[in-house]
C-alpha cells in the first residue's frame, strides 16, 4: 500500500504521520503539495492522508478553505474510485466540508481548545482501520482541537446509525459511553465516522500520536495494522 500525506498551508501534523507510516509502519509514503492537481501513481489500494494542524488559518471554518485546494478535486475523484482516504482532526474536517462525510465539525462546546489524551470505544470492526480492533477494549489517543465538536441532523445520525458508519465514541476509560467523557460536545459522542462504501475515514483523535511507546502509548497503531491487515487479505 502506498500512502500520500497532504501538505496544506498550515498542516502540522504531516511530518508526523509520514514517520509513522514511514519509519514505524515501514510503508511508501510521499509528501503532497496542495497545489498539485493529480495524485500520480496512486491507485486503488493505496490510501490519502489528510493530516492534522490549521490549514489556511481555520478561516470561515476549519477545513473550509481547503477543501478548495487544487489537490481536492484528484482526492475526491480518488476516492468515489473506491481509494482509501484518511481524514484526522483538520483532514476529518476538510472531508466533511467537501461532502465526503456527512455533517460538519463545529467549535468544542466549551469554545476552548483542548489538548488531552481521551478514551475511544469502537463500535464496529466493518472498516479498513478498525478491523483488528477489540471493541471491548478502549483505547486512549490524544486530541487537540478547537473545533471538534461533531454536527449533523438528525436524519442523519439515524443513518450514521443504521449504516454502521460509526467508527469511534468518547467514552470512560472502562469503555463506558457516558456523556461526561464527550470532552467537545459532540452529537452522540461521535469521534470518527466513515461513509457508506467505507473507503472513506475521519477521526478527531490522533492517532499517529499514540503508535510508539517512546511516546508512553500506542494504541493508535493498531489502526495503521488494520488498514494495512486489509491490503494484505485483498492482495
Amino acid at each position: 500500500m502506498k500512502f500520500g500525506v497532504v501538505v496544506f498551508p498550515g498542516s502540522n501534523c504531516d511530518d508526523d504521520m509520514i514517520h509513522i507510516l514511514g519509519t514505524v509502519m515501514q510503508q511508501d509514503v510521499v509528501k503532497l503539495w496542495h497545489k498539485e492537481t493529480e495524485l500520480k501513481g496512486f491507485g486503488k489500494g493505496d490510501c490519502i492522508v489528510l493530516p492534522g494542524g490549521f490549514s489556511y488559518g481555520d478561516y470561515l471554518r476549519a477545513g473550509a478553505v481547503a477543501r478548495f485546494s487544487p489537490i481536492m478535486n484528484a482526492v475526491i475523484e480518488f476516492a468515489n474510485n473506491g481509494g482509501y482516504v484518511f481524514g484526522i482532526c483538520n483532514g476529518f474536517q476538510i472531508l466533511c466540508e467537501a461532502g465526503l462525510l456527512p455533517g460538519v465539525l463545529l467549535r468544542n462546546s466549551n469554545q476552548k481548545f483542548i489538548c488531552k489524551n481521551v478514551h475511544l470505544k469502537t463500535l464496529t470492526n466493518k472498516s479498513a482501520i478498525t478491523a483488528q480492533i477489540d471493541t471491548d477494549q478502549p483505547l486512549m489517543i490524544p486530541i487537540a482541537h478547537a473545533e471538534g465538536r461533531y454536527h449533523a441532523d438528525e436524519a442523519t445520525l439515524q443513518s450514521l446509525v443504521t449504516n454502521d458508519q460509526i467508527l469511534f465514541k468518547y467514552c470512560n476509560e472502562n469503555g463506558n459511553v457516558d456523556g461526561d467523557s464527550t470532552p467537545n460536545g459532540s452529537a452522540m459522542d461521535i469521534a470518527g465516522i466513515c461513509n457508506k462504501n467505507r473507503n472513506i475515514f475521519g477521526m478527531m483523535p490522533h492517532p499517529e500520536r499514540a503508535s510508539e511507546m517512546m511516546l508512553g502509548n500506542k494504541d493508535g497503531k493498531i489502526l495503521f495494522e488494520s488498514l494495512l491487515a486489509i491490503e494484505q487479505v485483498t492482495a
